[in-house]
């Protein structure tokens, strides 16, 4: 067995050993060089306060990594793919350490200290060794041909490069496709080479016992034997390509940082410091910059520096990014890639190939003391389109923050007032009335006046629930109505509950997300203050942006609260029995909420629902936490969109279109606004007939509970409710009064 080995550096004289020795040096300098200006870029940004995340979910992260979870997720063959070349890689990696350190460190310090050469490299390690490294590196070359004709033949649009927003002068990302090819094309060379090396080895030594432990080798060795090459021809041939597979993966070593294979190093150290907190409750601005938002590279943290690197231009969130979909000129994709380009040029960064052109200093290739990140850099229009769906965070295989650092690019918008008149109006509104409709606080519960009973002020009278309406379920004259039967059916199901009235402000959230930090601090104050007046147990919403507000936000500002949205509170009654309901037997779809699936994980509750009522769910394609944004978030709801091409709206509502469905349920206030325009828009051009209805989920549950296909009477009140409830099923429970 311990002739079961082979030579390393077999036939090459000394000069030619000190000259790849020479060469690998030279290449590992060139690494590190370009290494080490990748971490002087990281270290411009300041902290980011990761450390806590990353201690908490350690070990689930590396299992995540290990297995490729993050990116299997919605394509399985893409990642099975990557799992193969991660640990293709990998073994490939670690079988060169371990040549490494048998060849130059045991050998050297053996023949130093004995007087001759040891070796590990010889018998059963050799043979596990070979299998393994065979094996894994076949699996990780068949992977990489997959890669190539999904790429170069199969295209899909996640792996094209156009822009979602073109500049005027016109573009070329011509280099970044040929910097992809130059990435796949070098690890196909050097395991090409590496497998035409074993075979010629194995057949220039006679086809040893042993080499069937290299399947794959053996087989390119059978192979040229059987084109008739002969053994003293392999033995010629071995010290040519030899020298070709060493010099592709020294090249490939000092190729590494300054290129796209950048993100096999540092995806890791961004999978493991991603902290989804940071989106469901962002950052304030750069603490002692002097101004928010982000103006200059030390105004980004460490991490979405550490980002920008990261990507690796999958795709994935500009395929589903709804602002990208709609025809905005926003793609998260090209968001990182122009900020990279930028950011890279600006540290004194190199970069080979992975870079955009263009005829004019525009965009990502802005120079010069007075260019602005965002309008300059990052094109206002392009930053206004965000909703903050969170979906391109969800996506991303990766761990990119996109949103926050958004939201700081935004924040620099809003302090020079570049913003279109609407959302400018809509702020004035909330800062001067603390509602975006421009009404006196003293309105914001008049809806109550038509319940028939009154609902108490909780900060007058102590309560079980604590309902903060929102704005929307409040002064738009379109939900009202949904306000008012949420009432009465918590009234009908015995549900202690009360309001604010004057006192409840907006909560914030979509605020925030435009980049209004000062406005936000003082809606959070006002409404913290009035609910520490208020006397009550637990939160519920009917609006998730407000759910997310109070449940991700505020606890930054020395506030936490339980808080739940409404359909979890139905669901419970339903399923306690307090709620009794006659089967509705519709065929409906559900949309679920951006900030209530995505951002908050609220996802059974509203099937619950729906499934208690009799209803037959069928689900559009993109559902839970992959749900098509409705187009309102991030303050969208408050700007123009005559830019889009199709509001994300009307593409969700054909999606729904295509299931033949009569009911298009939602559980969010601005989801009724925006689906139900966007009906009457198809309606308008002929696209859609009567059949599709938009419904807020409390409308399906007050009709359960009269009986399918009958409706409440106008100005029927709760306790009028409970009691046609009750005669309608008859053998129901006693609803309290």
């Amino acid at each position: 067995m311990a002739e079961v080995t082979r030579p390393i550096f077999e036939g090459m004289e000394p000069a030619g050993k000190a000259v790849f020795y020479a060469v690998a040096a030279v290449s590992t300098v060139i690494f590190g060089w370009g290494a080490w200006r990748r971490a002087r870029k990281y270290r411009m940004g300041r902290a980011a306060g990761r450390g806590p995340a990353v201690r908490a979910a350690l070990s689930r992260r590396l299992r995540a990594i290990g297995t490729g979870t993050s990116v299997s997720r919605g394509n399985r063959a893409t990642g099975l793919a990557h799992f193969f070349i991660l640990w293709g890689f990998l073994v490939a990696f670690l079988a060169t350490v371990i040549l490494t350190f048998d060849t130059d460190v045991v050998r050297w310090i053996s023949r130093l200290i004995t007087g001759h050469e040891d070796s590990f490299f010889h018998g059963t390690f050799f043979i596990v060794f070979t299998f393994v490294v065979d094996t894994m590196g076949f699996a990780f070359l068949v992977a990489l041909v997959g890669m190539a004709v999904r790429r170069g033949v199969r295209r899909p649009l996640r792996l094209r490069y156009d822009r979602a927003g073109a500049p005027a002068g016109g573009y070329s990302r011509r280099r970044l496709v040929q910097g992809d090819w130059l990435f796949l094309g070098l690890l196909l060379a050097i395991l090409v080479t590496a497998y035409l090396l074993t075979g010629l080895r194995i057949l220039g030594q006679g086809m040893p016992w042993f080499s069937v432990f290299s399947p794959f080798g053996r087989t390119v060795a059978e192979a040229l034997s059987g084109l008739g090459m002969t053994p003293a021809q392999a033995v010629t041939a071995h010290g040519v390509v030899w020298w070709a597979h060493a010099s592709l993966a020294l090249a490939f070593v000092a190729y590494v940082p300054y290129s796209k294979a950048m993100h096999m190093l540092v995806d890791v150290v961004n999978l493991l410091a991603t902290d989804r907190s940071a989106i469901l409750g962002l950052p304030g601005p750069p603490p002692g910059a002097g101004h928010p938002g982000y103006r200059e590279i030390p105004d980004f943290t460490w991490k979405e520096l550490l980002d920008l690197d990261a990507c690796t231009k999958c795709g994935r969130c500009h395929e589903v990014c709804p602002a990208r979909t709609g025809g905005a000129p926003l793609s998260p994709r090209d968001l990182v890639l122009d900020l990279r380009q930028w950011v890279d040029k600006s540290a004194g960064g190199r970069t080979l190939l992975d870079r955009e052109r263009r005829p004019e200093r525009t965009g990502p290739l802005a120079a010069g003391g007075g260019v602005r990140i965002a309008g300059d850099v990052i094109d206002a229009d392009a930053l206004w389109s965000c909703t903050t769906c969170m979906h391109c965070a969800e996506v991303c295989p990766v761990g990119i923050e996109h949103v926050p650092t958004i939201v700081q690019l935004r924040r620099s918008l809003v302090d020079e007032g570049t913003m279109g008149p609407t959302l400018q109006q809509a702020l004035q509104n909330l800062a001067a009335q603390g509602n975006s409709f421009g009404r006196s606080a003293r309105t914001r519960a008049r809806w109550v006046r038509d319940l028939g009973f009154p609902v108490p002020d909780a900060r007058q009278q102590a309560v079980k629930y604590l309902w903060f309406v929102g704005d929307y379920a409040s002064f738009d004259e379109r939900l009202q109505d949904n306000s008012r039967a949420l009432a009465g059916i918590l009234r009908a199901a015995g549900v202690d509950f009360g309001l604010l009235y004057e006192a409840e402000r907006n909560a914030g959230n979509d605020v925030r997300r435009v980049g209004e930090e000062g406005l936000f601090e003082m809606l959070a104050e006002q409404n913290i203050k009035a609910l520490r007046q208020a006397r009550y147990e637990e939160i519920f919403t009917t609006d998730p942006h407000t759910l997310n507000a109070l449940r991700n936000e505020y606890p930054a500002l020395g506030a936490s609260y339980q808080v739940r949205h409404y359909t979890e509170l139905l669901a419970q009654l339903l399923e306690s029995g307090a709620i009794v309901v006659r089967p509705l037997g519709y065929r409906v779809t559900y949309h679920d909420p951006c900030y209530l699936a995505r951002y908050n994980n609220v996802v059974d509750a509203p099937r619950r629902i729906l499934k208690a009522l009799g209803c037959e769910l069928v689900e559009m394609p993109r559902h839970g936490v992959d749900s098509f944004c409705c187009g309102a978030g991030g303050g969208r709801i408050w700007m123009d969109d005559s830019l889009l091409r199709e509001r994300p709206s009307q593409n969700r509502i054909a999606e729904a279109l295509r299931l033949d469905v009569t009911q298009f349920v939602v559980a969010c206030p601005k989801d009724v606004t925006m689906f139900s325009d966007a009906v009457k828009t198809a309606r308008t051009d002929g696209r859609v007939d009567d059949r599709l209805a938009v419904r807020d989920i409390t409308m399906l549950v007050q009709e359960a509970m009269l009986g399918p296909g009958r409706a409440p009477a106008a100005g029927m009140s709760a306790d009028d409710l409970s009691v046609q409830e009750r005669n309608n099923v008859g053998a129901g429970p006693e609803m309290k009064p």
